[in-house]
């Protein structure tokens, strides 16, 4: 624990602490003493201050057979919420998730043509302003986190492209902080379902992973290396999407023949299972898959799963990751059929890096963006615990 100062020492360990607890869920003040290296009583002031912020607090331990005095259980505090906004080319889905990882709500509005950013920005105006009197009652507000499936620079949240959406340098940090009121900041989706999936599902307590999100604005992809999120100079990394895969004549969103994106689409998924138009989401997706015997719907699945393979067993020669997530629709596609995926992706990759890697679909399901985003949006207040005192 390093710092200039007495107060520098104190803000890092209150971050420390309640990271920990936002990550881990539920910690008692001993695993923290192991966990940091404080002693018992700079624990006990830390969340003593953490509870004075309303950002934590503590209750008694479960009954055990332990001999001694019980260590109270630290928790972070439910009713602190961030606003997470996911646009997309058919809704706009917007969420309230808590600080304890809860997704109070999650409503996805439909939209009949794809949003301009004026467009999507009212619709999470609108949405927002309905749940008001509830956030206002029930929660405390950090801001909100907007996942964008697309390039957002990172310094200032520009959304430099969002090919799908047909979105070209827009400020929609600036246009929804204007709309709403509240602090707003953005990156790409598919790096935040990265976030998301490492903290709290299928990559807890991995160092090195690889997420690929396939969405009805196609597929983008996150990394964590070593412990660390990669974004690039700029925080466009991970566009798995744009991988060649074939040598097609299929072009993606970039104008890019023969790529992940061109060959591997959840339309042609809802196309061939006859719910073309039907605004399923990802988990209504799977349902529909694993219920079909259709030799054509299987054919595609096989065609879609040949093709995935090819861009993971690259990307597992390169970066040797521990774990490979799919979420969105490629969630669905593994669930189909994982054992095909896993088979083609070893044709592919060296046997020394294929050998060490588990494949595995998101566990967050249709919840994994409003977490990722929301995470974005709580990262301000994990890194200064001060900045947000009771009385905001």
């Amino acid at each position: 624990m390093q710092g200039n100062n007495h107060d520098d020492i104190r803000r890092h360990n209150l971050s420390v602490i309640l990271r920990l607890v936002h990550r881990n869920g539920p910690t008692s003040r001993a695993q923290l003493t192991r966990l940091t290296g404080l002693n018992r009583s700079t624990i006990a002031a830390l969340v003593g201050e953490l509870a004075q912020l309303g950002l934590a607090g503590e209750r008694d331990p479960d009954s055990t057979n332990q001999v001694g005095r019980p260590s109270p259980i630290v928790h972070v505090a439910a009713a602190v919420v961030a606003l997470a906004v996911n646009p997309e080319i058919d809704a706009v889905t917007i969420g309230i998730v808590g600080l304890d990882g809860t997704v109070h709500r999650r409503i996805r509005y439909p939209t009949e043509h794809t949003p301009s950013p004026t467009e999507a920005v009212n619709i999470a105006a609108a949405v927002i302003d309905g749940m008001r009197g509830e956030l206002e009652a029930r929660f405390r507000v950090v801001g909100i986190g907007v996942a964008v499936p697309g390039l957002v620079r990172a310094h200032d949240g520009l959304v430099r492209l969002a090919p799908h959406l047909g979105w070209v340098d827009e400020p929609l940090t600036d246009m929804l902080e204007q709309a709403t009121g509240f602090p707003v900041v953005a990156a790409n989706d598919a790096s935040l379902g990265a976030l998301a999936e490492r903290y709290f599902g299928a990559g807890k307590g991995i160092t090195d992973l690889i997420y690929l999100n396939g969405g009805a604005s196609g597929i983008g992809g996150g990394m964590i290396v070593g412990g660390l999120p990669v974004g690039g100079v700029a925080g466009y990394a991970g566009e798995f999407g744009h991988t060649r895969v074939s040598g097609s004549s299929r072009v993606d969103s970039a104008g890019i023949t023969g790529t992940l994106e061109a060959e591997v689409s959840r339309e042609e998924l809802l196309a061939v299972l006859g719910l073309s138009g039907s605004g399923a989401d990802a988990d209504e997706l799977e349902r529909a898959l694993l219920a079909t015997e259709s030799a054509e719907v299987q054919a595609e699945v096989h065609r879609q799963l040949d093709f995935l393979a090819v861009a993971l067993g690259g990307a597992i020669n390169i970066l040797n990751p521990q774990l490979v997530v799919l979420g969105g629709f490629l969630g669905a596609l593994f669930n189909a059929d994982p054992e095909r995926l896993r088979a083609a992706v070893g044709t592919w990759s060296l046997p020394s890096s294929f050998g060490s890697v588990r494949i595995s679909a998101a566990e967050l399901g249709s919840n994994l963006l409003m977490i990722g985003a929301a995470e974005l949006a709580f990262e301000g207040i994990l890194a200064d615990p001060n900045g947000f005192g009771v009385s905001d």
